[in-house]
């Protein structure tokens, strides 16, 4: 009986639909939300709702223990459903040499970054801790959407232009549920066109280097670099800091711009055969 159950399991995600692909977000997100409400109930204290980079245990449980815990939620997932090694092994679809160019794109604002904060203001143990808790953001966040969702719309049969688009326009959508913590409208919306362009480059980096893991890496370093340049969680007080911060924060608006750029050329499709990916035709 558990090997029926297991393999009506499988077949349910191998059957690759966009609705499950948002399914599995909303279900992601409904179960992160509930492990940061018990983990606020249980941790909260340590917790400074002032200041969350006051101090490292601040940091952690104020914005990596839940990601932790939806670490741990994918992971289960991509194993029940034996997708370890179709996820991390190399892209289905050949990137193309100017793929690089927004590899390039990703990493420069990051560079600037950790040359432009003030690194005083937090102490070694917070900026450590910022970085560590930055390796989940990015392995939670592009395991979910880069590797989940691209592969249920992959294995849908969608072509790689549809891929992008709609695995970062969810992925820019679910930043809607910033609402439910009191963000204003208009910073939500503004945080959705800008994170849709920066998941496209995350897609465009999983095809140029061939794997789902530099996304990954990449990822790990943007958000936290970007919370401590800007003084804390959409925050946006950091550019006083120092000028070098003043040539990174346009980066988000060359992002959004970038990808509509990108989208012209984007070609492709994987098609499954025996739940195996492979490339029917070539960018």
């Amino acid at each position: 009986m558990t090997e029926l159950r297991a393999t009506g399991w499988q077949k349910f995600w191998a059957e690759g639909r966009w609705w499950k692909a948002a399914l599995v977000v909303v279900l992601y997100l409904a179960l992160y939300r509930l492990a940061g409400f018990i983990l606020g109930a249980l941790f909260g204290d340590f917790v400074d709702k002032d200041n969350i980079f006051a101090n490292p245990a601040s940091v952690f449980f104020g914005i990596g223990a839940p990601i932790v815990v939806g670490a741990a939620l994918l992971v289960i997932f991509v194993a029940s459903v034996g997708w370890v090694r179709p996820i991390f092994s190399r892209q289905p679809v050949p990137g193309r040499w100017w793929m690089w160019i927004f590899v390039v794109l990703v990493i420069v604002p990051i560079v600037l970054r950790f040359a432009g904060i003030d690194y005083a203001e937090y102490g070694v143990a917070v900026v450590a801790t910022s970085l560590f808790v930055g390796l989940f953001i990015g392995f939670t966040e592009e395991l979910l959407y880069r590797g989940i969702v691209v592969k249920i719309l992959r294995d849908g049969g969608h072509r790689e232009w549809t891929v992008a688009v709609l695995s970062s326009l969810i992925f820019a959508l679910s930043h809607l549920l910033n609402l439910l913590s009191g963000q204003a409208v208009l910073v939500v919306l503004v945080t959705v066109v800008f994170t849709f362009g920066f998941g496209l480059m995350m897609y465009l980096v999983m095809r140029a280097t061939g794997n789902i893991v530099w996304a990954m890496l990449i990822h790990a370093l943007t958000d936290p670099t970007t919370f401590l340049a800007a003084g804390g969680v959409d925050a946006s007080n950091g550019a006083a800091h120092s000028p070098i911060l003043d040539v990174a924060a346009p980066f988000n608006y060359l992002f959004v711009l970038a990808a509509l750029i990108a989208l012209i050329f984007i070609r492709g499709r994987v098609t499954a055969r025996a739940n195996l990916p492979v490339a029917s035709e070539a960018l």
